[in-house]
């Protein structure tokens, strides 16, 4: 990453310092899937920093760096992702990281409006201003492959 990531130990040693860092990170994490499942372009983008790192695992998915870049996308991915929603299985927080497995689900509407469910991850990194600086998204492509072939088929055979 290149950049220094600020932990609560490095940040105070004042009674409290870690559970405010923590509780900062939990706010940034919960405030950004709720503005993901808003489909708020806007406010989405306000959840990152300028220098914001979107990594993706999945090979169908494209990671990009700087806010700007990232708000570019957002219009093209919600439009795209129609019924996007993220569903919170998880959270776990550590100092300026968090964990938050989830269930996503949409319709892809550049393949026929052809609906998808899926689980993830995401590990997210979150600055003392409360933005996310980074986040990794894990999901599984093959598992989105095979249900987008599968409403494929589905559509073909009550075209029939």
């Amino acid at each position: 990453m290149g950049r220094r990531v600020l932990t609560a130990d490095s940040t105070s040693a004042e009674p409290g310092a870690v559970a405010r860092v923590e509780e900062r990170t939990r706010a940034a994490a919960l405030r950004y899937l709720g503005a993901l499942n808003r489909h708020d372009a806007d406010a989405v983008a306000a959840c990152v920093t300028e220098d914001f790192v979107n990594e993706h695992t999945s090979a169908m998915g494209q990671g990009v760096t700087g806010r700007d870049a990232y708000r570019g996308r957002l219009d093209g991915f919600l439009a795209d992702f129609a019924d996007l929603r993220y569903e919170m299985e998880d959270l776990v927080v550590r100092d300026v990281r968090a964990v938050l497995a989830y269930k996503m689900s949409f319709r892809l509407v550049s393949a026929g409006n052809a609906p998808v469910k899926v689980r993830g991850v995401f590990r997210l990194w979150v600055n003392s201003d409360g933005l996310l600086a980074r986040r990794i998204d894990y999901w599984d492509g093959s598992e989105v492959t095979r249900q987008l072939a599968d409403a494929v088929t589905a559509t073909a055979a009550h075209s029939a």
